[in-house]
């Protein structure tokens, strides 16, 4: 009977010391999927706010050469302001693709403009910009991945039930679908320009 106990116990023990170190191992994983994702988040948020910083400088340099696009500038600063009050990650991530949309309008208008084009400081700006852009969509893929991976966990089973349980949200993707057919629209409205 003692020997009986003592295998039940035994077996018991490590069924359910077996079954709390898988859960222990699943939240950790939810954990580690988190803040990889949010780790990611905040390699693009620092080239975001270096872009961000760039706008006062480039509205001086399109305001002395262009007096009549006060719309791209109201573009600009109206972005740049939505960017500014955005808390979230999901708002910043929506600014940030507006924002990527107005810095697309202003870098146009130096097509339009040959002074402006011909300015060296509107040429390294151009530049900074430029380089910022590809740092953000190389950052962008990396977020995604780790988006990706994260809402994938926190809807299997039975990841789901931490997740709900420690009410872990799902994360919004940095796509840039909204944002690549503007540019397109914007490109194609300048080549019409162009031939006129």
């Amino acid at each position: 009977m003692a020997l009986a106990f003592l295998v039940t116990g035994t077996f018991s023990l490590f069924f359910f010391g077996s079954i709390g170190l898988l859960l222990l191992r699943m939240y950790n994983a939810l954990v580690e999927n988190r803040n990889r994702a949010e780790l990611a988040w905040s390699n693009i948020d620092v080239a975001l706010k270096q872009r961000f910083d760039e706008i006062p400088q480039l509205i001086k340099v399109i305001e002395h050469y262009v007096q009549y696009e006060k719309n791209i500038i109201s573009e600009l600063l109206r972005a740049r302001s939505n960017y500014g009050l955005a808390g979230s990650i999901n708002d910043k991530i929506e600014a940030a693709k507006l924002l990527s949309i107005a810095f697309d309008g202003a870098m146009a208008i130096g097509e339009a403009y040959p002074d402006l084009k011909s300015s060296e400081h509107f040429s390294q700006l151009q530049s900074r910009i430029s380089n910022l852009e590809a740092r953000i969509a190389d950052r962008r893929e990396t977020y995604n991945e780790s988006v990706a991976i994260y809402n994938t966990r926190i809807a299997q089973f039975p990841e789901i039930i931490f997740a709900r349980l420690f009410t872990y949200e799902p994360l919004v993707l940095f796509d840039v679908a909204e944002i690549e057919k503007e540019r397109a629209h914007l490109r194609g409205s300048i080549e019409r320009d162009d031939v006129a």
